[in-house]
C-alpha cells in the first residue's frame, strides 16, 4: 500500500519535471531551433493547424530558420502567422521559401525571460509540493481507516518527504541550466 503510493508520488512528480523541461524548451535563446515554431497556427482550408501541418520547418544555421510550404499558395499565410504570432519574430519571403532570422537578444529580453524561468520553475515546486499534500492525505485516510499504523504512516511521510525534495532539487538544477543558457552572450 505504502510502496503504490509513493511510486504514484514519484511518477507525478517526474511528469511535472518533465512538463517544466517541455516549458522551458519554448523559451527561446538566440539560437534558431524547429520547437520555436511548435506553438503556430496557420488558417488552413477554414481551420487553425500547426504549422507543421502544412509546411517543414528546418534550421539553416545558428540563427536561422527555413519554413517551406507544402503548397505555393500557403506561403503568403505562413509567412503571416509567424508574423503574427507571440514570438516577435520577421519572416522573409524568398519564392516559396520562408526564411526566419532570429533576432539577437538584448540584456533587458534576457532578463525578462530569466523572471519568465523562474516562474515556471515556482510552478513545477508547486505541483510537487501538491502532489506531496495528495499523498500525505491518502497516508491519512489510510491511518483514519486504520489500515496503517502510525509508524508506517510517519515513516511514509519522511520517504515521501524525501521524494519531494529530490524532485525539488531536480527542478533547481534545470532551473540553473536554463538561466545559464539564457545568459550566455
Amino acid at each position: 500500500m505504502l510502496d503504490t503510493i509513493k511510486k504514484d508520488a514519484a511518477t507525478r512528480m517526474g511528469k511535472s519535471i518533465e512538463a517544466l523541461r517541455h516549458e522551458l524548451a519554448k523559451i527561446r535563446t538566440g539560437r534558431a531551433h524547429t520547437s520555436l515554431m511548435d506553438h503556430v497556427h496557420v488558417e488552413y482550408y477554414g481551420s487553425e493547424v500547426p504549422i507543421h501541418q502544412v509546411a517543414s520547418v528546418n534550421v539553416e544555421d545558428a540563427r536561422t530558420l527555413t519554413v517551406t510550404p507544402w503548397e505555393r499558395d500557403m506561403v503568403g499565410k505562413v509567412e503571416k502567422a509567424i508574423m503574427n504570432s507571440d514570438l516577435g519574430l520577421n519572416p522573409a519571403t524568398a519564392g516559396t521559401v520562408i526564411r526566419v532570422p532570429m533576432p539577437a537578444l538584448t540584456e533587458e529580453r534576457r532578463k525578462e525571460l530569466v523572471k519568465v524561468v523562474r516562474h515556471e520553475a515556482e510552478n513545477a515546486r508547486v505541483a510537487i509540493r501538491n502532489i506531496r499534500r495528495d499523498a500525505n492525505g491518502e497516508l491519512k485516510s489510510l491511518l483514519k481507516d486504520k489500515t496503517l499504523s502510525e509508524d508506517d504512516e510517519r515513516k511514509g511521510q519522511d520517504e515521501i518527504q524525501k521524494l519531494t525534495d529530490q524532485y525539488v532539487a531536480e527542478v533547481d538544477k534545470v532551473l540553473a541550466e536554463k538561466e545559464k543558457e539564457l545568459m550566455a552572450v
